[in-house]
């Protein structure tokens, strides 16, 4: 009798293995989703609204609140363990996999974006809390053991979940899927994994009528999710061209950011193509040459055999260097590849540069300009920083003492570097701020400013590596340029009482003050 009874106590075993293994990759399979809920909404956000930095402070604290108040709120739902998790899991997938496009929705039609990002946080921080303690339940009815072993070995397969689906986002979901499928898709495997860890595993818990509702509600869900993953691409462009004035002619989610270019005819009958960043606008085809000369040409009025260029993925800058015959070579870097590309092969913005970016003399390389300027030997006669606004925790390390000290160490004894450094009239705090961190960094800049009429009156710092304040001027044998004079040039450097000079504190990478002046003081306008 005892030899008879081993087999099947043998394949009870058996079976207790498998289903505690099928029950903790399920946890691992709803943790991975989790993290990438999280993720998807703090990306979105900074794509949005900007500065990376409080979007995941404000998705991150009020996900962990509500998961804890999830956690509490599971404690009655114990009673019927495998139910409760398959609804928990059912609604995961339909807010989680709904929130990145539900929060675009937001912002593109409506003035909300704040609230319904705490909201649809909350709410995905509740579902999400309540997990751990009905799947606690189950794994405990499965085999009973020591609460200590059953939160090891849960929370060892909520972690590892936790890495897979952090990597998984960056890597594959927003550079193959885009940020709405992706979302769409692990909530798709966030549903699946639910339903199918009761239904092979605790079926019998569950009543007919149970049954029957779970599976419509299931199938119900997994209709909704394939039709919205089909609509994505409709529903971006309306989202999208509800954001611009002008009909969007491009449009791209790069891994780094939102590229977007529209055209329209501006009131002088020109063609006005525009890029947006992010939303930001980076130029007007109408007006962008007041921009690129004004930054490009005082810089150049000096040595300028090798010429650095830094951000100016669009190749405008690059298109104003190459009019000096005797540049021999332009090294330019932009971290974002999407960007330069289309700077060489959208074939307006190749008109617009003028085949710029694929001169051979033009050296692209698609690297962070702070990283790869730490690992460079050489030197250049001229330095061109034509970075975005630092209002974004990415860009605000560009703007500080430790960049400008880097960037200058790579100049020649007589070069120069150019910073574009915003707004004197609308932002002073901010551009005042880039003029103490120079000096901080060892420069005496010429500050100087000029009307671009898209943006409004902007402004530069002209800096030189020995540390003596350079001389603005212009280099009249390359002219005539559209915009620039040596009238003009030596009106822009000086300032009206509205836009005259601030005592600031400079910005560097440990207190990004720049980062908090360009936010608040943007907002207002």
């Amino acid at each position: 009798m005892t030899a008879a009874a081993a087999p099947q106590k043998t394949l009870t075993a058996r079976r207790v293995r498998l289903a505690r293994f099928g029950l903790l990759a399920t946890a691992f399979a709803v943790s991975a989703c989790g993290l990438v809920y999280e993720l998807a909404l703090i990306t979105l956000g900074a794509y949005l609204v900007g500065n990376t930095a409080t979007q995941a402070s404000i998705v991150l604290s009020v996900m962990v609140f509500a998961m804890g108040l999830g956690a509490l709120a599971a404690k009655p739902l114990r009673r019927w363990p495998a139910l409760s998790f398959a609804v928990v899991e059912i609604a995961l997938a339909l807010l989680g996999g709904f929130s990145v496009m539900l929060l675009y929705a937001a912002f593109a039609w409506t003035n909300l974006y704040s609230l319904p990002l705490v909201l649809v946080a909350a709410a995905i921080g509740l579902l999400i809390g309540a997990e751990i303690p009905l799947l606690m339940e189950l794994l405990q009815r499965i085999r009973e053991q020591a609460a200590g072993s059953a939160v090891a070995d849960l929370n060892a397969a909520d972690y590892l979940g936790g890495l897979i689906g952090g990597l998984a986002f960056p890597f594959v979901l927003l550079p193959f899927f885009g940020q709405i499928r992706g979302a769409l898709l692990v909530g798709a495997v966030n549903a699946v994994a639910g339903v199918l860890l009761v239904y092979l595993l605790f079926r019998s818990d569950l009543s007919r009528t149970a049954k029957q509702l779970l599976t419509l509600v299931a199938a119900g869900t997994t209709v909704l999710l394939v039709a919205a993953f089909a609509y994505t691409d409709r529903f971006e462009t309306q989202a999208r061209q509800a954001l611009y004035a002008a009909p969007i002619v491009y449009t791209e989610d790069s891994v780094y950011q939102q590229i977007v270019m529209t055209e329209s005819a501006s009131p002088f009958g020109e063609q006005d193509l525009r890029l947006y960043l992010n939303g930001d606008l980076q130029f007007s085809s109408v007006d962008e040459y007041r921009y690129h000369e004004a930054l490009v040409h005082p810089a150049m009025n000096g040595p300028h055999d090798d010429v650095l260029v830094l951000g100016g993925g669009d190749g405008l800058a690059v298109r104003e260097i190459l009019r000096y015959p005797d540049v021999a070579s332009v090294t330019l870097v932009d971290l974002d590849g999407a960007v330069t590309d289309l700077a060489q092969g959208f074939d307006d913005l190749v008109a617009l540069n003028e085949d710029a970016m694929n001169d051979p003399k033009v050296e692209i390389v698609n690297e962070d300009a702070f990283t790869w300027l730490r690992q460079q030997t050489g030197t250049w006669d001229t330095i061109i920083v034509d970075m975005p606004d630092p209002d974004a925790t990415e860009t605000a390390k560009l703007y500080s003492t430790e960049f400008y000290a880097l960037a200058g160490d790579h100049l020649n004894e007589t070069g120069r570097m150019v910073v574009q450094s915003g707004s004197p009239y609308f932002a002073p705090k901010t551009y005042w701020t880039i003029a103490a961190t120079l000096e901080s960094a060892g420069y005496e800049p010429s500050p100087y400013w000029v009307s671009v009429p898209s943006f409004g009156d902007w402004g530069f710092h002209l800096v030189q590596a020995n540390g003596e304040p350079p001389e603005l001027g212009l280099d009249t044998s390359v002219g005539p340029f559209r915009s620039l004079t040596p009238e003009l040039v030596e009106a822009a450097q000086v300032f009206p009482p509205d836009r005259a000079a601030r005592d600031m504190e400079p910005s560097t990478l440990i207190h990004p003050i720049i980062l908090d002046l360009v936010q608040s003081e943007w907002k207002n306008y």
